[in-house]
């Protein structure tokens, strides 16, 4: 089978980082264009990482007729417009999280897309690792009866102001970077929507964007979820659960190693016990999943869009909370 070829919005560290080198092992996908608003930088790109073609402008992939798809990890304030311009050109797009930045702009390109039937997809990697796939599944058979509260942490050291993460105009902070990992996490495990929220938040002097929050998440009858997540915190992270049955904790939840085993430690009244799921990449699993719901025409994209207007009605409450110092309703999105 012909393998599917895709585009990339932006010469993104974050590709060349951790998903250019686990691509290669996929039979579904290949990498065909980079574009860059600067032709060399994208030229020098392009022969670093595999790409045949370069483009000195966005517009210019989107018209190439060889490229199947586009994965977008463009600034967050980018999102919408590059999106709605991938429709334009009949490009599917696997869009870096979160989606947009805020609802609104997310229940327009859901609509967007869905008038012009064009998938696409928030790039939840994590969703795809096996580590995940079995936490779910054992929540879902009830192993630890009804989960009622769960826990998160995510945070990373980054005082760089030239970095992306930390220019507030353009979507940075913690909130939109990571906090969007722990919501969803949060949600996943719960099985559930939350009803409101109460966040509270520091920002940079200088950046402005949000340097730390924490959150509590009210799903109604007596369950919560909590988080903190920080930008300039001790790099850290994990997620637990606790249920009626027993407990769950996923040891490294979001920027799993591709090269080890998924470690998931869960009790019960019966005992501890540590899983230990089987390696695998949540890049090329992403990728690759999104790939196959094009070739099989599916109907939706693997993680349907309606998933990240949810989240991002969560981020939009938390937001709305930080500022108001009172507790904000999630909006519901059918």
């Amino acid at each position: 089978m012909e393998k599917l070829r895709f585009g990339v919005l932006g010469c993104s560290e974050h590709y060349a980082l951790r998903i250019a080198t686990p691509l290669k092992s996929s039979l579904l996908v290949e990498p065909y264009c980079i574009a860059s608003r600067d032709l060399e930088k994208a030229r020098n790109y392009a022969q670093k990482w595999g790409f045949p073609r370069a483009c000195g402008s966005y517009e210019e992939l989107l018209a190439d007729p060889e490229i199947d798809f586009v994965y977008c990890p463009l600034p967050n304030h980018l999102h919408l417009t590059y999106i709605k311009k991938a429709a334009d050109a009949g490009k599917p797009v696997l869009c870096e999280k979160p989606l947009t930045m805020n609802l609104k702009e997310a229940l327009e390109a859901a609509e967007y897309c869905e008038k012009r039937g064009i998938p696409v997809m928030e790039a939840f990697m994590y969703r795809f690792h096996p580590q995940w796939i079995r936490a779910a599944e054992i929540v879902r058979a009830g192993e630890l009866g009804r989960v009622m509260a769960t826990s998160g942490v995510f945070s990373y050291d980054l005082k760089d102001g030239s970095n992306i993460r930390n220019i507030a105009e353009t979507g940075g902070g913690a909130l939109y970077d990571i906090g969007c990992y722990t919501v969803s996490s949060a949600r996943l495990l719960m099985g559930a929507e939350p009803e409101r929220v109460i966040c509270t938040l520091k920002r940079d002097p200088v950046f402005k964007t949000d340097i730390y929050a924490s959150a509590l998440l009210d799903f109604g009858d007596g369950r919560s979820s909590t988080f903190t997540v920080g930008t300039q915190l001790y790099p850290w992270q994990r997620v637990r659960a606790i249920g009626t049955g027993g407990t769950l904790a996923v040891e490294v939840p979001f920027n799993m190693y591709g090269d080890v085993p998924g470690l998931i430690r869960v009790n019960t009244g019966v005992g501890e016990r540590l899983i230990q799921t089987e390696i695998a990449d949540q890049y090329l699993l992403e990728f690759d999943a999104f790939a196959g719901a094009l070739i099989d025409k599916a109907p939706a994209a693997p993680t349907p869009i309606s998933d990240a207007a949810a989240n991002m009605a969560v981020l939009d409450a938390l937001f709305a909370s930080a500022a108001s110092g009172n507790w904000e309703k999630v909006i519901r999105v059918n």
